[in-house]
């Protein structure tokens, strides 16, 4: 088995090896807004569940040439961002809010989103996600010596999900309904595949 040193690589080595390692990976698709009010989407797999209570989640948006991204920029500005379920049904139009625009010229243009007003925050919503979450930012986090990425935690303020897919009574999701899709390497993503049950020790 080799050892490998990542400060004897690139960083699209390095990138390449982890994130072929570190897989599956949840796909957050963000809407935020510029003060301006131009609404920015944008997909991002550095993204998981950080705390339940409070529930807190967090994303890192890298840099890119140093410059940080619309979505970066919009939450530093108004705090408030909302992250949606990338599943089998929307991932081709997520895909298509990937695509490098100027700032403020909204990704969804190329896709046939609806947005919705939300409950607690002034960020909009995709009306078309099984499930979002209203954030707040609580705490922007970057790092002096490595300043090519933002990680942001964010507090959920409201979850919103499709009632097809979620048992009130027992708190219960239907995860394969909700058909998420999760991210690998490359170009290549992976839908929920076969499950199976392994008790956890006492």
């Amino acid at each position: 088995m080799p050892t490998i040193n990542p400060s004897e690589q690139t960083e699209r080595e390095n990138y390449k090896l982890m994130t072929g390692a570190i897989v599956p990976r949840p796909i957050a698709f963000v809407t935020t807004k510029s003060p301006q009010g131009v609404v920015n989407a944008a997909p991002f797999s550095y993204f998981n569940i950080v705390s339940s209570n409070p529930p807190l989640i967090s994303i890192s948006v890298q840099r890119k040439n140093g410059e940080q991204k619309d979505t970066a920029r919009n939450i530093y500005a108004t705090h408030e961002f909302v992250v949606h379920l990338t599943s089998e049904e929307n991932v081709d139009m997520v895909n298509e809010t990937a695509a490098s625009l100027a700032y403020n010229d909204s990704e969804l243009a190329r896709t046939t989103f609806t947005l919705v007003e939300s409950v607690a925050i002034a960020v909009p919503a995709i009306a078309e996600a099984a499930f979002r979450m209203e954030c707040t930012l609580e705490q922007a986090v970057t790092l002096p010596d490595y300043p090519n990425f933002d990680l942001f935690i964010g507090k959920v303020e409201r979850f919103h999900i499709d009632d097809a897919y979620y048992d009130v009574e027992n708190g219960h999701v239907d995860e394969q309904g909700l058909q998420a899709v999760s991210r690998l390497a490359g170009n290549h993503y992976a839908k929920l595949g076969e499950l199976f049950t392994l008790a956890r020790p006492k």
